[in-house]
């Protein structure tokens, strides 16, 4: 036995290339006696002992045949049982009986009829109404909205629209995303709502200025209770209150949640609790909102609620529904070629994107880009796929510090931030998306001492370098822009060369956040930044303030220092 192994040890020495041939047809006859003894199993005849309908009673439960892949399920095979959809959906219906068989994809049947079959095996979460005429200036469903050009599907927008408690979501051009408790529009044909979804070709997505509408089967009535609703102060009743908050309603038994839910049904984006009364309205010049009154005199309790507050007649107490302000959401390009380039310049983690949002919703128009960020385009930033000198956009988001990029600039909006902020911010950026964060490992390993070498001069040079080679510099600082935007962005319209109403402003106020705003629930839990690290930043920040003083301008904020 011993010579016959050695011998074939020789032999294969020899010729390895047949030895590894053997070994790989010995390994796929495994595999294959593996995937046979998964998948045969004892037939399942009704009736039979292990069958599913036999096993009731004492024992083990009957799990079926083993499945390792959608590919290898049958109609005989597949498990019974209702579909799993989100907590806010109604699970009513059950499996359609021929789920389990394959669709024919490349049979005569055209995609509307497959995205119609596929509306009905939806039901059960949301019910296709029909396709229905859109308007930009009006739209058919006034609350949330969002654009995917990329990914966009049939259950992304639903579950997007049910999540926030609406009772309608439309789509609309293929990648876009509408929301509302009420339709406001007539009906189309249904050979309008031509377009596919962006990020599933066997469903329809509306069409040109075309909802595709689904009224959402909510789980809960408690579900689109706004919850969410947000919380804007108290305020001095205005002068002229019948034209500053048009709709009210006597509520002899007020509640927040009441009121909320009245002005969110008829399609207010402000609901104010004025004792008995609830009254609903747009932030206009006559109620702009900005100057709060202290809390102490909205405390009179609500009729319904013991614990809550209802405001007076004198003081209203404001909260901001779900309903979107659509006064400033339109946009388009420039209807005739710019005269000038003007920079939206910063480092990068400043904040750029953010106030492209604002500019954009100020001015109406879309805003360009020196790079390409195909994520951004997929967004809404439609501007990101001009080339930067088109004269298409109102501005030109940029990064570059170099003399020649800056001197092609007519003027330019220098966007400055805390470089202890703004250096996170991009580190997550770069990491994990516009709106994802960055891993522990990545702030525990090389990467963050090595992203803090190389970029922590950049924010220095980057705003000496545009106060030295700009023209027409108009300097913001993110954290005046967060504290007080309606002054600091009427400063930006007013370089851009635009004349936005203040009605206008106001709207971008109460949608000042858009969809690029990272959520504050995961903080890091310890300071990344090492006492030889701030020791150098400080340098830096003590350069840049010296040098924005010398063009009489006003320094950095104080909480740039670290107290």
């Amino acid at each position: 036995m011993a010579k016959l192994l050695l011998k074939l040890q020789r032999y294969f020495r020899r010729k390895p290339v047949r030895f590894f041939t053997l070994l790989a047809l010995y390994l796929a006859a495994g595999s294959l006696v593996f995937l046979h003894s998964g998948f045969s199993g004892e037939p399942t005849v009704p009736g039979s002992p292990r069958s599913p309908a036999a096993a009731e009673g004492p024992g083990l439960p009957y799990l079926g045949v083993m499945q390792l892949g959608r590919g290898f399920r049958t109609a005989a095979t597949m498990p019974a049982g209702p579909r799993r959809h989100g907590p806010w959906f109604k699970s009513t219906s059950k499996e359609p009986s021929d789920r389990g068989k394959s669709r024919d994809n490349g049979g005569p049947r055209s995609r509307a009829l497959r995205g119609r079959r596929d509306r009905e095996k939806e039901e059960d979460r949301a019910r296709y109404i029909g396709c229905y005429e859109d308007n930009t200036r009006q739209r058919t469903l006034r609350g949330m909205s969002f654009f995917d050009y990329k990914k966009m599907t049939v259950f992304r927008c639903q579950d997007n629209c049910a999540e926030r408690g609406y009772l309608y979501a439309g789509l609309e051009f293929g990648a876009e995303c509408y929301c509302g408790h009420k339709i406001q529009a007539s009906n189309a044909s249904e050979s309008e709502c031509n377009m596919e979804c962006k990020g599933e070709r066997s469903n329809t997505c509306g069409g040109i200025n075309r909802l595709s509408v689904y009224r959402l089967e909510l789980a809960q009535e408690s579900a689109r209770r706004y919850g969410s609703a947000i919380f804007r102060g108290c305020f001095r009743r205005p002068e002229n209150i019948s034209i500053a908050l048009p709709t009210s309603q006597l509520m002899l038994n007020m509640s927040v949640d009441k009121c909320v839910d009245f002005c969110t049904e008829k399609e207010f984006p402000l609901a104010a609790l004025a004792g008995t009364t609830c009254r609903c309205g747009f932030p206009s010049t006559l109620f702009p909102l900005h100057e709060r009154e202290d809390e102490q005199l909205c405390a009179h309790k609500c009729a319904a609620e013991e614990f809550e507050s209802c405001g007076s007649a004198e003081f209203l107490l404001v909260y901001q529904t779900q309903v979107q302000d659509n006064r400033c959401m339109d946009r388009r390009f420039l209807p005739s070629r710019a005269k000038q380039l003007v920079a939206l310049a910063s480092f990068p983690g400043a904040g750029n994107t953010w106030a492209r949002h604002l500019i954009e919703l100020a001015t109406g128009f879309y805003t360009g880009s020196y790079y390409f960020d195909g994520s951004l385009y997929n967004k809404g930033f439609k501007g990101e796929r001009d080339h930067w000198r088109s004269g298409r956009t109102i501005c030109i988001k940029t990064h570059e510090s170099g003399q020649k990029e800056i001197e092609s600039f007519d003027s330019a909006i220098l966007l400055i931030r805390n470089p202890y902020k703004a250096l996170m911010a991009e580190f997550n950026r770069k990491y994990g998306g516009h709106i994802g964060f960055a891993a522990h490992a990545h702030w525990k390993g090389k990467e963050w001492p090595e992203f803090v070498a190389n970029y922590a001069p950049w924010w220095a040079t980057h705003t000496l370098d545009w106060l030295r080679y700009g023209k027409k510099v108009l300097v913001v600082h993110f954290e005046d822009l967060k504290r007080d935007l309606f002054v600091q962005l009427q400063r930006m319209v007013a370089l851009l060369g635009v004349s936005a109403c203040e009605d206008r402003l106001l709207c971008v106020e109460g949608q000042k956040d858009g969809n690029f705003k990272r959520s504050g629930l995961r903080k890091l839990e310890y300071d990344p930044y090492t006492p030889e690290m701030r020791k150098v930043i400080g340098g830096y920040i003590r350069t840049v303030d010296a040098a924005l003083k010398l063009r009489n301008l006003s320094g950095v904020p104080e909480d740039y220092y670290p107290r």
